[in-house]
């Protein structure tokens, strides 16, 4: 099963583009579940979502709708004393639900693939419980057989990710670790990547039909080993990732 939406689904630059500039904010995600059916949520890296907040995206999406959802900051970037409790016990409605696709845990380019880092993962592990989980390295020292054989034996997901091949970022590698598939298209803006005066130029950036090409049969073979395959444009200035996942989805189907 492979299903492919954005990260992320709330923008101000989305209205017009995306949603109707009439529609009310509260209505942007259940306009967004007719589009497509699962989306990536990067706000609860932030902070972690009240219960309220979390059973309003249950209640406003279809049963079959899956959530990705960002494991909060402290447990990721801090990671001094992490608390997963409060966490864990957050995504409790979408879990219920049956709409947890699984938690992602980005890491920063900073976290290299040192012996502590290791036995970090194996604590984020037993903390997240049963709970289905990938992991995004940003630094390519990660990208590595001793990486995905940690992660398999820890039953967690490797995150595959299109982005601009600048020394030291993780190349893409199409490998499915921990029962899962992940995808995330983050854009090919080189110029823009370390030098930019706002986070959303970083992934300012149109792919085209060639460059997702490139992706298709490496999406299809993470599904054949996988039972879930999930998908992500994060270029999400303007909308463009939501043109992305309609262009790559319909690419899917065209060379299927």
């Amino acid at each position: 099963m492979i299903k492919i939406g954005t990260s992320g689904f709330s923008y101000k630059d989305w209205v017009g583009p995306v949603y109707p500039g009439k529609l009310p904010s509260r209505e942007h995600l259940s306009y967004y579940a007719e589009m497509f059916p699962t989306v990536e949520l990067n706000v609860t890296y932030y902070r972690i979502p009240q219960t309220r907040i979390v059973e309003g995206w249950v209640e406003k999406t279809p049963d079959d709708f899956l959530f990705a959802v960002k494991a909060f900051g402290g447990l990721t970037h801090e990671r001094d004393a992490p608390e997963f409790a409060p966490f864990v016990d957050a995504l409790r409605p979408l879990v219920e639900a049956g709409k947890l696709g699984c938690v992602l845990a980005q890491f920063p380019y900073s976290f290299h693939p040192t012996g502590e880092n290791v036995a970090y993962l194996g604590r984020m592990r037993e903390g997240l419980g049963d709970l289905p989980a990938v992991v995004e390295f940003r630094n390519a020292g990660w990208a590595s057989n001793t990486t995905f054989e940690t992660l398999d034996q820890l039953n967690l997901g490797f995150c595959c990710v299109d982005e601009p091949q600048l020394r030291g970022l993780m190349p893409p590698i199409a490998i499915a670790t921990g029962g899962i598939g992940y995808v995330r298209f983050h854009g090919r803006n080189y110029a823009k990547w370390y030098q930019h005066e706002e986070a959303w130029e970083r992934y300012d950036y149109t792919y085209s039909a060639e460059e997702l090409k490139e992706w298709v049969p490496r999406i299809q073979a993470l599904d054949e080993r996988t039972p879930l395959t999930l998908v992500y444009f994060n270029n999400h200035a303007e909308g463009q990732a939501v043109q992305g996942a309609r262009d790559l989805g319909q690419l899917m189907l065209d060379m299927d």
